[in-house]
């Protein structure tokens, strides 16, 4: 009893709204006389997955650039934490943020251990060297990410699949807040597409914020967002339920997509034949 008022049993008080570890505020970029990522607003909260669709040349990996702070906005803003992304020492925003992009090119003979150690460097002293904690966090994110028992192999050996792998596991062992993937399913087969997206998951789940461009708009059904990019320059975000619809996905794509029911009675998005 309290105030002489029965006491309401199992109402759990409203939980207190995240602060966002990232805002975009309408950047603007331009590509020649094209103006991206028009009046895009955008908040990434923590344990979340943002999904950023659209067409070939609509600017979905400029836009993980600007967030990575490797490309600057006209105007407009990026902010981690309130900071804008270009003014962080890139050491301490790689303690915050991880990168995994479409293509990495290795020109030298690193081995996978050796390649997925260099994610502990923002971590690590002057000297560079691996305590016996990075040890640790190496060996977990190998075992994590399938790699046991190529920790030895010259990474360049490796098919695209694994070296794929390998720089998912050089991304995690920076222990990011933000993980940033572009296409991160390319080069994957069936079998590692699921451990990987079980691996994001997971992740995501420990409160890791993830911010993906997918090719393919049925992988963005279960995303906390999903940001739309036309070839236009213009944009949209929202929930999934109001972003993926036949009609916008139609649009965006510049041709007809249509839903079939899965085995499982899922919504899948196909596109119409074009020959």
């Amino acid at each position: 009893m309290t105030d002489g008022q029965p006491q309401q049993q199992g109402k759990v008080p409203p939980a207190a709204p995240q602060e966002p570890l990232l805002r975009v505020q309408s950047p603007v970029f331009r590509r020649g006389r094209r103006v991206l990522f028009s009046g895009l607003s955008l908040e990434v909260v923590p344990g979340t997955l943002t999904a950023v669709l659209g067409p070939n040349g609509a600017g979905k990996s400029t836009l993980l650039s600007l967030l990575a702070g490797l490309e600057i906005p006209e105007s407009g803003q990026i902010l981690l934490r309130g900071r804008p992304v270009s003014a962080i020492p890139r050491r301490e925003l790689a303690r915050a943020m991880a990168f995994l992009q479409q293509e990495t090119a290795l020109e030298f003979g690193f081995t996978v251990r050796e390649l997925v150690a260099l994610g502990r460097s923002p971590h690590q002293n002057a000297l560079g060297t691996i305590g016996g904690s990075d040890e640790r966090a190496i060996d977990r994110v190998i075992r994590e990410t399938g790699l046991t028992g190529l920790e030895n192999r010259d990474a360049r050996l490796l098919s695209g699949g694994e070296r794929r792998r390998v720089f998912l596991a050089q991304a995690l062992v920076q222990e990011p807040q933000i993980l940033l993937l572009d296409e991160p399913t390319a080069f994957l087969d069936l079998r590692h597409q699921a451990l990987f997206q079980a691996i994001i998951a997971r992740r995501i789940a420990d409160g890791l914020a993830v911010i993906a461009v997918l090719h393919d708009p049925n992988q963005a059904v279960g995303a906390s967002q999903v940001v739309l990019l036309s070839d236009d320059g213009s944009s949209g975000v929202g929930t999934p339920a109001e972003m993926l619809t036949p009609q916008r996905l139609t649009r965006l794509y510049g041709t007809p997509i249509s839903t079939i029911e899965g085995t499982c009675g899922e919504r899948l998005f196909v596109a119409a034949k074009q020959f």
